[in-house]
C-alpha cells in the first residue's frame, strides 16, 4: 500500500496495549452462577457476557488452562473493565486480582456476598456493571500505529476455493501486518499436519522448528492412542464436499494463511506471544476454541475465512469473514464482510486484495463494525484439557 503510514484509531490501555472496542466484561467464571451473569448483562447496555459450564472439580493442567482463559479474555485490550461474577471470594478475587494487574478496572460480585442469594447478587451486579459502562463511555479514541494491533487468523468450513484463494489472501495480508511491526497468530494444530514440514521451514531457530512439528506430533499420536480416524473428521463431511480429500490436502491450504514471513515461537492455547511478530498457536481445531484461544492471547481481532460460510465469531475479538467463493458472497452478503471472490472470477490479484484486506482491518480497529457485530453473533468457548475429579 502507498500513502500515509498504516494506522488506525484505537483506546488505549494502561498496560500499553490498545483496544479496537471499548467494552465492558461481564465474566462468570463458574457455571454455578452463570445465570446471575446473564440477568446482570439482560439487564446493562454495552457488555459483552462471557461464561463457563465448569468451575469446580478441575485439576492440574486444565485448572491452569481454565484460569488462562479468564484471566486473558480480562486483559483484551478491547476490553475496557471487567465484572467477576462467582460463587466464592477467594476464586474470584483471585482472577480479579490477575485481570486488575494489568490496568483494567474490575469489579466482583459472588454468592458468598449475598449469603447465596442470587437475586440480590444480580442486583448488585448490575450496579457494579452500569458503572462501569458509564466510566468507559468516558474513553476516547486515538490514533495508533498499525504495529499495535494483534490478529489472529483463522479458518473454518472450509474448501477447495480456501486454499488457492481466501487463506492465500490472509496469509498476504498477514505479512503486511508483520511487515508493518504487528503481530499475529495461527492456530488449529492437526491441521497443519502433513504440512508442517514446509511450516517449521520458516522458524526463527532450530528450536522453533521443533517445537512445530513436536506439536503436531503429540496431537496425531494422542488421536492414535484413542482410536480416532481422522477420515471423515478433519476433512469433516462439509470439506469433502467442497473437494477436499485429506487432511494433507486440507493443511496445505491452510498453512497458506501464515503468509510467508518467519515464525517467532508456537504458543500454548491462550498463551499471550512474548514479543511482536508471527506466531503458531499449538491448540484445537474447532474453531469456537480456537478464536477464544486468540482472544485469550490477546487478539484484538480475527481474520476468518471460509468456503460455503460460516457464522460463528468471537465475543470479544472482532471477526471479519472473508471468503474467496462468487456465490458465498453473493448468497451471505449481510455475513461475509470481504469478498475475494474477485481473486477467483480473475479480476484482482492475490496481492490487490490483501492490499484491500489491510485496509478492511485498519477500518475494522477503528470502528467499522463487522456483520457478526452487527448482527450479534459471538461467543468464548474455552477449551478443556482433562476430566473434573
Amino acid at each position: 500500500m502507498t500513502g500515509p503510514p498504516a494506522a488506525f484509531q484505537g483506546y488505549a490501555r494502561p498496560d500499553g496495549s490498545v483496544g479496537v472496542r471499548n467494552v465492558v466484561l461481564v465474566l462468570s467464571i463458574n457455571g454455578l452462577c452463570n445465570r446471575v451473569a446473564e440477568r446482570i448483562a439482560a439487564c446493562v447496555r454495552g457488555v459483552h457476557l462471557v461464561t463457563t459450564p465448569n468451575g469446580r472439580g478441575q485439576y492440574g493442567a486444565d485448572q491452569e488452562l481454565q484460569r488462562r482463559q479468564f484471566i486473558g479474555l480480562g486483559r483484551n485490550p478491547n476490553v475496557a473493565a471487567a465484572l467477576i461474577v462467582g460463587v466464592d471470594r477467594p476464586s474470584a478475587d483471585r482472577i480479579a486480582a490477575a485481570v486488575a494487574d494489568h490496568g483494567r478496572t474490575v469489579e466482583v460480585i459472588t454468592l458468598d456476598d449475598t449469603h447465596e442469594d442470587a437475586l440480590a447478587a444480580t442486583a448488585t451486579g448490575v450496579r457494579l456493571a452500569g458503572r462501569l459502562v458509564r466510566d468507559a463511555s468516558r474513553q476516547r479514541r486515538a490514533a495508533h500505529p498499525a504495529a499495535a494491533l494483534f490478529v489472529g487468523v483463522e479458518c473454518g468450513h472450509s474448501d477447495a476455493t480456501s486454499g488457492i484463494v481466501a487463506n492465500p489472501v490472509a496469509g498476504a495480508c498477514v505479512d503486511r501486518l508483520i511487515d508493518l511491526g504487528a503481530t499475529a497468530v495461527v492456530g488449529e494444530t492437526i491441521e497443519w499436519l502433513g504440512a508442517e514440514g514446509l511450516v517449521a521451514k520458516r522458524a526463527a531457530s532450530p528450536a522453533i522448528s521443533g517445537e512445530i512439528t513436536a506439536a503436531v506430533l503429540r496431537r496425531e499420536r494422542t488421536l492414535i492412542a484413542a482410536d480416532v480416524d481422522l477420515t471423515g473428521n478433519n476433512p469433516g463431511s462439509e470439506n469433502i464436499r467442497g473437494g477436499l480429500s485429506t487432511i494433507e490436502e486440507k493443511s496445505l491450504g491452510a498453512i497458506s494463511k501464515t503468509g510467508s514471513r518467519t515464525i517467532q515461537g508456537v504458543l500454548a492455547q491462550a498463551e499471550a506471544p512474548p514479543r511482536k511478530g508471527l506466531f503458531l498457536m499449538d491448540g484445537p481445531s474447532f474453531s469456537p476454541e480456537s478464536l477464544t484461544g486468540f482472544a485469550a492471547a490477546g487478539a484484538q481481532l480475527t481474520l476468518f475465512t471460509t468456503g460455503p460460510g460460516n457464522s460463528f465469531c468471537s465475543a470479544l475479538a472482532p471477526t471479519i469473514k472473508l471468503t474467496g467463493r462468487p456465490d458465498t458472497a453473493a448468497r451471505l452478503a449481510d455475513q461475509i464482510d470481504f469478498d475475494a471472490g474477485t481473486v477467483f472470477a480473475g479480476r484482482e490479484s492475490i496481492g490487490e486484495a490483501a492490499d484491500r484486506l489491510l485496509a478492511k482491518v485498519l477500518a475494522t480497529a477503528s470502528g467499522e463494525l463487522t456483520w457478526g457485530e452487527v448482527h450479534g453473533e459471538g461467543a468464548e468457548v474455552f477449551t478443556r484439557a482433562g476430566p473434573s475429579m
